[in-house]
């Protein structure tokens, strides 16, 4: 489904956000107990900390996209008006990512002071007190799948596509952790383009939040199925 390519999409613009890509170094040396230098003399880096920490937010983002669906149930008998709210919705969020406007207190980042130790829930529950301070800043991005979660006719879907949104900020996180050293050299090369994603990921959201407002939305998703037929078996 065309919403589930762009959910993946939109995790993987918000690992690449400027409140978490230049900081993946620091949250991988956190989770694991170990100094960046020690992490990059290593050969092996512990991944189950790292993969634990991601299953972490991944639930908190989980549950607000089922809370999203069934808010859009509750709300289905005025599903026209909920459509033009949704749309309204993203396209006000990627006009904020594309910098046209200032939305104040989507550029905040609450800043999770937690203790470290080895326990084996304690990486979860890091990663769910992240999830909710990273929230203000992927805020944008994030909203905007909530919102389309919101539209979806079952909590199933709306889950599904939190699931895809997390997958694509999860992996690129735990490949990270596996490749620490090739990733450091990856993120002080890449810090130039972190603005021109950001535009990127904001022009997909406009484009979605615009054929939401059409209805057009589904339309497209039939036509990329009739292309690409093995995007069923997502569905």
């Amino acid at each position: 489904m065309f919403e589930l390519i762009i959910a993946f999409a939109a995790g993987l613009i918000s690992f690449l956000s400027p409140c978490v890509l230049p900081l993946i170094p620091g949250y991988i040396s956190y989770i694991s107990g170990s100094s960046l230098n020690e992490l990059i003399e290593k050969k092996k880096v512990n991944l189950i900390p790292i993969i634990l920490f991601t299953l972490g937010f991944s639930l908190v983002f989980i549950i607000f996209g089922a809370a999203s669906t069934f808010l859009g149930q509750v709300l289905l008998q005025n599903s026209y008006e909920l459509r033009l709210v949704a749309g309204l919705l993203i396209v006000v969020l990627s006009l904020h990512i594309l910098g046209i406007i200032n939305i104040k207190f989507l550029n905040y980042e609450k800043r999770i002071q937690t203790n470290t130790n080895t326990n084996f829930y304690s990486p979860i529950l890091i990663g769910m007190a992240f999830a909710f301070g990273w929230t203000p800043c992927i805020g944008p991005i994030l909203g905007s799948i909530l919102v389309l979660a919101a539209t979806e006719e079952s909590i199933n879907k709306g889950i599904l596509l939190l699931i895809f949104y997390s997958l694509g900020l999860a992996l690129p996180f735990i490949l990270s952790g596996y490749l620490i050293q090739k990733f450091l050299i990856f993120s002080k090369n890449f810090k130039n383009n972190i603005n021109l994603v950001s535009k990127i990921g904001g022009l997909i959201l406009l484009i979605t939040g615009v054929l939401i407002l059409t209805n057009q939305l589904q339309a497209l998703g039939y036509y990329l199925l009739n292309i690409f037929p093995f995007l069923q078996n997502f569905g």
